[in-house]
């Protein structure tokens, strides 16, 4: 069971980087003013369709690397952490699914369910208060949780997580005059101005998604090399 869930975690992690490598491929073509409109229309349906994978990867990568962390604890290895028997990860589960049923909706209907999106919205800044609050405590205590393992390096794990979704959060913000832009240029009525926006609001993103990749690269170093714990 534990081997399979970390298998899961590691492809959680390559589906969540190539996903979004892909997504910034696209989005070259859809800032493209030399395109057609319809071209450029396939590109942001292209990058949309694979920007849906590293959605669902940022999401269950919590659930499954707190099962990790209980399946070790359960099994008496590692860190001795007992703070997540498995009748709690059900609900740990079962709210991520939601999670991803919430934002699967706003992801095919933006703009069209604004309560959704401002329910996932309030979600994101609960994990990232939730998970910071845990990373900084974890670098900081003696023995967090009663662990005298040192597990700096799960803390700087958790804190980059939290990283990440701040970032994706930073994308939502900077993301926001694209769609009225390109609305323009589907309708073929953009100017200059137009074309500006949309390509700043794009390439506005790039610090974001850098986070992003640099957030899950370095998660996974520690993850794999786990450094300065006695184990």
């Amino acid at each position: 069971m534990l081997a399979a869930f970390l298998y899961l975690h590691i492809v959680l992690m390559v589906f969540w980087l190539g996903g979004d490598l892909g997504v910034f491929y696209s989005s070259r073509y859809v800032i493209d003013p030399a395109l057609t409109p319809a071209a450029r229309l396939t590109a942001l349906r292209i990058m949309s369709g694979l920007d849906l994978g590293p959605k669902i990867c940022l999401i269950l990568f919590l659930p499954s690397g707190l099962t990790l962390i209980s399946l070790d604890a359960h099994g008496g290895s590692l860190w001795g952490i007992h703070l997540l028997p498995w009748w709690l990860l059900v609900p740990l589960w079962i709210g991520a699914l939601a999670w991803i049923r919430l934002m699967y909706a706003d992801h095919h209907a933006p703009g069209k369910h604004p309560l959704v999106r401002r329910v996932d919205w309030l979600i994101r800044i609960a994990v990232i208060a939730g998970m910071a609050a845990t990373g900084v405590y974890t670098l900081i205590a003696a023995a967090p949780f009663g662990v005298d393992t040192n597990p700096k390096w799960l803390g700087g794990k958790v804190l980059l997580y939290s990283l990440a979704i701040a970032a994706g959060l930073g994308i939502r913000r900077t993301l926001r005059p694209f769609g009225p832009a390109f609305g323009r240029v589907m309708a073929g009525t953009a100017d200059g101005e137009t074309e500006a926006i949309v390509t700043g609001s794009v390439n506005g993103c790039l610090p974001y998604v850098w986070a992003i990749w640099l957030s899950v690269l370095l998660a996974g170093l520690l993850g794999v090399a786990k450094p300065f714990a006695n184990l």
